[in-house]
Order: structure tokens, then C-alpha cells, then sequence
């Protein structure tokens, strides 16, 4: 419910926040980038801090609660000071608590897995999900109600976050989580880290350098359609086939492989972009998007479900930590790479460099066989 509610305000202003940036606030897509890019980095750095620090104390909910606490505060801001630089503060405090949160909160669930991690972080995503598909509807409906006050839908996002930071503190920690002496963590998680987690460390933070903020997505739908209902209709779409085919997908990891299901995500992924890059027709968004959710399903939730199963409890909130933390800083430049490109050489050529880098991760990690 945490995740649900939280995503539901989170998701009303995602798919919002460009097209204001962008059609009021007269942002250019290089700006956007640079602010999603810096609020990955910000989410990123902090993720492998906490997942560390929940280690050393064998603490988790703790975390949990202060990082949905800030989130849910700072989101309705931009309603009252609509500003771009009031959207750069809100992001990026936003971020701040899910860097808090997120490694934390993922070994919590995979310390209450009972080895079936892709069916527990299947359905976490399914939840989580389900909220980014009300949150835009929800925002739909105001700007129906108020066509272009998109500061409304920042400032009733504020109702949802009071939610779900209501549930957080009905979070408990598992009894007996074992302490990391802080003097020797990072010498003796990195020791202890089996081959297999760094070579999939590795190729997820490359692919991660072509896997760009989904606002891209957003705008490019836009660019399509030109129209911001149908640009954001079609991610409620996307949000839609992820919620309802994570906890399936995740049942599906666990039965035949983490990283058969997760390569499969990654093929799906370039055929998606290599779509975007090329099409023009309303028609195919929609194809686009629901396969989109498949990948997303495919891999999100199931990369985490892989290295609670490679690490053992008292470590997995670094590893996760690290993890969440590379690919955020590999998406920051993704992402400004990306609006560079947008604004320089046209749409098509962030797409089709993403499609064709993502299809050689995923032929690397199939060929990749573990010792």
C-alpha cells in the first residue's frame, strides 16, 4: 500500500512535469535531461550510502519511513511556486528520499522472501505500478476539469502522499538482522561479492548508460501525436501492462532463470526504441508502450530478485545499494546525452543509439557463461 500510494502521487506529476517544463515553462529538452539527470545522480548516490548504512546498524524501517516522509512533503511545491527552478528543488528533494528508501527497503522485502525473491519483487513492482496507473489518470482528470492548471495536479498529488506515509509506520524490521562492522564493510562485502554479481553489476550500468529517463518516451509520444492527453494516456498504457505482468513475470523468473527472463526484457527493450526512433503513426504508441511494460517487468524487479540471490542478508542492502547507484549515475548521462542529441541531429538518433546498445548488452549476458 506504501508503494502504491506513494506511486500514485509520484505518477501524477511524472508524465506532467516535462510537458509543463516543456510547453509552459519553455524548457529545452537539454534541460529537462540535465534535470532528470541530476535527479538520478542525487537518488543514485544516496542509494549505495543507505544500503550501506542500513548494513552497519541492521536497521531498515527506520529508513523506509524518512525516505516516503520527505517524498510525500516536497512533491506539491511546484503548485505553489511554479518555477523552474522550484521543479529542480522538488525533483531533486523527491530523489533524496528515494535514495533513502530504495536499498533499504529491497532487502527488507528479500529478507521476507523465503526463496521465491522474482514472485516478492514481482509483486512489490506490480503494486508499485498499479499506482502509476491512477496517478495519471488521476492528473487526466483535473487538467479535464482545469485544462492547462497543471500546478493543481502538484498541489492534490499532496493527498495521496499523505497516504501512504501514514502506512510507513506500520513497518517492522526482521528480528536478528546481522551488523557490518563499518571498518571493514566495503573490503569484506566486495570480498565476499561472487563473480556473477559483478559481471551483472557491470553490463546493467552499461546498459543503463542507453536506457534514458522515460520522460524521452513522454515527449516523443507528444511529438507523434501532438497531444499531451494521448502522450500521457499512453504511459498510464505502459504502467498498466507492468503492473498487471510483474507478479507473473516474477513467478516466471524464479521457475525458469533471473537472467532468461532478464535478457528477454533486454530484447524487447531494443525492439521498442529501434520503434520509437522510426515511427510516425498514433496507431503504433500504443503497440510500443505495452511491450515497453513487458521489458520494464522484465527486468526492474527481476534484477533486483538476482542479487538478493547471489548476496547474502546482512550485505544486501549494499549490494542492492551499489547497484541502484550506478545505474542511476549511468542514466544521468544517459539521460543528458539523450536531450543532447534530441536538440542537436532530431529524435530519431537517441532512440536508435539506445536500441542498438541495449540489444549488444543483451547479447553479451547471453553468451556469458558463469564459472
Amino acid at each position: 500500500m506504501i508503494s502504491f500510494f506513494t506511486d500514485f502521487a509520484s505518477e501524477m506529476l511524472y508524465p506532467v512535469t516535462p510537458l509543463f517544463l516543456a510547453s509552459t515553462l519553455g524548457a529545452s529538452m537539454s534541460l529537462i535531461g540535465i534535470i532528470e539527470g541530476a535527479a538520478e545522480v542525487t537518488a543514485g548516490i544516496l542509494k549505495g550510502y543507505f544500503g550501506v548504512l542500513s548494513d552497519r546498524l541492521g536497521k531498515r524501517s527506520i529508513f523506509v519511513v524518512l525516505g516516503y516522509g520527505l517524498s510525500s512533503i516536497i512533491k506539491p511545491m511546484p503548485g505553489f511556486f511554479p518555477h523552474i527552478s522550484t521543479i529542480v528543488v522538488s525533483r531533486i528533494t523527491d530523489r533524496v528520499g528515494k535514495g533513502i528508501r530504495t536499498a533499504p527497503r529491497d532487502a527488507l522485502l528479500a529478507a521476507n522472501s523465503k526463496n521465491n525473491t522474482g514472485a516478492v519483487f514481482g509483486f512489490h513492482r506490480s503494486m508499485d505500478t498499479f499506482g502509476a496507473v491512477v496517478g495519471p489518470l488521476a492528473a487526466l482528470l483535473i487538467l479535464y476539469f482545469l485544462p492547462g492548471e497543471y500546478t493543481w495536479v502538484f498541489i492534490l498529488a499532496a493527498l495521496p502522499s499523505m497516504l501512504a506515509i501514514g502506512f510507513t509506520f506500520t513497518i517492522k524490521d526482521p528480528p536478528n538482522v546481522e551488523k557490518v562492522t563499518k571498518e571493514k564493510h566495503y573490503k569484506e562485502f566486495w570480498k565476499i561479492a561472487p563473480r556473477d554479481y559483478k559481471i551483472l553489476l557491470g553490463i546493467i550500468v552499461i546498459f543503463s548508460l542507453a536506457n534514458s529517463s522515460d520522460v524521452f518516451l513522454i515527449l516523443k509520444s507528444m511529438d507523434i501525436s501532438k497531444s499531451d492527453t494521448t502522450a500521457i494516456l499512453g504511459y498510464v498504457f505502459y504502467n498498466f501492462i507492468y503492473a498487471f505482468v510483474s507478479y507473473p513475470i516474477g513467478i516466471a523468473a524464479d521457475k525458469f532463470g533471473k537472467k532468461n527472463i532478464f535478457i528477454t526484457g533486454l530484447l524487447i527493450y531494443s525492439a521498442v526504441y529501434l520503434g520509437f526512433a522510426f515511427i510516425d503513426k498514433i496507431g503504433f504508441i500504443w503497440i510500443l508502450f505495452a511491450f515497453y511494460g513487458i521489458y520494464a517487468a522484465s527486468t526492474e524487479g527481476v534484477a533486483k530478485a538476482w542479487v538478493s540471490d547471489l548476496i547474502p542478508d546482512k550485505y544486501r542492502g549494499s549490494a542492492i545499494g551499489l547497484l541502484t547507484m550506478l545505474t542511476s549515475l549511468s542514466i544521468m548521462l544517459g539521460s543528458i546525452i539523450a536531450g543532447f542529441l534530441w536538440d542537436n541531429f532530431g529524435s530519431t538518433v537517441p532512440f536508435l543509439l539506445s536500441s542498438i546498445v541495449s540489444l549488444f548488452v543483451a547479447l553479451a549476458l547471453f553468451f556469458y557463461k558463469r564459472k
